[in-house]
């Protein structure tokens, strides 16, 4: 489950394979063995997509496997970072635990020693068309498992061989099907996609935090998050954030309660009326970034749900070709490694982060843009105003990362392209697609920690920390620990980075 791949991904928690898993995986080799000794089985004893009608001499049968392996490592681009390797290493481990891919359990012991070692495969991220799996990328995997390549280890990049060697470590010895085994399958986009998921599920927690403390800078009124209203929408997505809204906002002094206003229309401010720059007229309902939360996060809310059992369900498949069955006594060929289940869903999940950073800009616009929110100086300037900026230049930041995150929404999944003599004639693009949300979520990050900034400042302006829920204060408190408030004009990049560590890392 996620919570188990959460913590050997980020807690550095150690795989140990069980007497059943072990079970499992030599059944199907002893099956594979004995089955396909006088039979005709896909790269086993043929080659490998459109070459598969060419019947390979029994002399030949293990460089066929090394082949593909040194033949598909033709990645190009930067190198994918080392967690989503690991979690790829983790799902390509988890499709050979399910026992339908006939390999040797030597292959598996070794990959589980790389995940638990922190020796990580260098793996360039352009390559996979995400049918017959991620071929290429897998292939790079494969390369080091067989001693050759490179490998990122303790911080690194290093020859393969040589980080075997030191850690007392043999190269796999291929037996029958290992080479194909490894390299084909949805391993390496279903790995970014649960590191993106986690990423993904990070944030909108922020978001509905931050929501809240944009509702408590603006003393807005509680009811638009009300059970009662949300209930009356039969949507899961949109009750539940209200309700985490609930939670959140619960001992707040700052939100003001529609019972309590006046027949003329104004409210008693909870806020000092000194605090305000204009007069206090409340709108009866304030803009849609603020009032809409619900049926804005709602929706992403279902969508991660529903990305979450996607990606269980992939991770704990078996997504290779031939599938190797030993309970049935039999090998079925087909198509497992098509990646669409997850090309779909990580469209799906980048959409949904980039209406989440939609949210978040415009959150941001309102707490800068004085002639709106009313209650506070441009950009949150602290400073002189005309003399010092304040955060003016991180909206430019904010903006324009929002900007590209719709850019990337567009869909991989309907992007199919035939190639391979047309024997792939139709393909999921599913690593494109992940790659493309997992940049998606990172520049989510970059435009939450300059919302999280502005609040900072904001709250410190309204001399309001101490009307806040608990909940938000704590935020508050822990921000201020390394963002201090400020008035002169400084570069903020540094500032930027150390609020997304804190907003990755933070559990909230």
């Amino acid at each position: 489950n996620l919570d188990t791949l959460h913590k050997v991904l980020f807690d550095n928690e150690k795989l140990e394979l069980s007497e059943e898993c072990i079970r499992k995986v030599e059944e199907s080799f002893d099956f594979l063995q004995s089955f396909s000794s006088d039979k005709i089985i896909y790269g086993i004893n043929t080659g490998f997509g459109p070459m598969a009608q060419y019947r390979i001499e029994d002399q030949s049968l293990i460089d066929l496997q090394y082949n593909i392996i040194r033949s598909h490592s033709t990645g190009a681009g930067k190198p994918l970072p080392e967690l989503y390797v690991k979690a790829a290493m983790i799902a390509r481990l988890y499709t050979f635990l399910q026992g339908k891919s006939g390999v040797h359990m030597e292959l598996v012991s070794l990959l589980c020693e790389f995940i638990n070692r922190g020796i990580y495969p260098f793996i360039p991220e352009h390559g996979s068309v995400g049918a017959s799996g991620d071929l290429v990328q897998l292939a790079h995997i494969a390369l080091t498992l067989i001693g050759e390549g490179e490998v990122f280890y303790q911080g690194k990049l290093r020859d393969a061989a040589t980080v075997l060697e030191e850690n007392g470590l043999q190269p796999f010895s291929m037996r029958i099907r290992e080479g194909l085994s490894v390299t084909n399958g949805t391993s390496v986009m279903t790995g970014i996609g649960i590191v993106n998921l986690i990423y993904a599920k990070k944030l909108l927690r922020w978001s509905v935090a931050a929501s809240v403390m944009m509702n408590e800078i603006a003393a807005s009124y509680d009811d638009f998050m009300a059970q009662a209203l949300n209930e009356a929408k039969h949507h899961k997505g949109q009750q539940e954030i209200a309700a985490m809204m609930r939670e959140w906002v619960a001992g707040s002094k700052c939100v003001l309660q529609r019972e309590n206003t006046s027949v003329t229309g104004v409210q008693t401010c909870a806020l000092p009326i000194c605090f305000f720059r204009f007069p206090v007229h409340r709108k009866v309902q304030p803009y849609y970034s603020l009032r809409c939360v619900p049926q804005i996060l709602g929706p992403i809310y279902d969508e991660l749900k529903n990305a979450e059992e996607v990606l269980i369900n992939e991770i704990n498949s078996a997504c290779d070709n031939p599938i190797v069955d030993p309970d049935t006594q039999n090998i079925y060929h087909g198509g497992n490694f098509h990646g669409d289940y997850i090309s779909f869903e990580m469209d799906k999940l980048k959409i949904a982060m980039t209406k989440l950073t939609m949210l978040c800009e415009r959150q941001i616009n309102y707490l800068f843009h004085d002639r709106i929110n009313g209650i506070l100086p441009p950009f949150v300037n602290l400073g002189v105003l005309g003399l010092n900026y304040g955060l003016q230049a991180s909206q430019f930041t904010a903006t324009s990362t929002t900007a590209e995150c719709q850019t990337l929404s567009n869909p991989m999944y309907v992007h199919s392209i035939p190639n391979n003599n047309d024997n792939q004639d139709i393909v999921s693009m599913g690593t494109n697609s992940a790659l493309l949300a997992k940049t998606v979520i990172e520049n989510s990050y970059q435009v939450m920690a300059i919302q999280f900034m502005g609040m900072a400042q904001a709250i410190d302006y309204l001399k309001i920390q101490d009307r806040l829920s608990p909940k938000s204060r704590q935020v508050y408190e822990e921000i201020r620990s390394f963002f201090p408030v400020f008035t002169n004009d400084t570069p903020k990049y540094k500032e930027i980075e150390r609020m997304m560590d804190y907003l990755k890392k933070e559990n909230k």
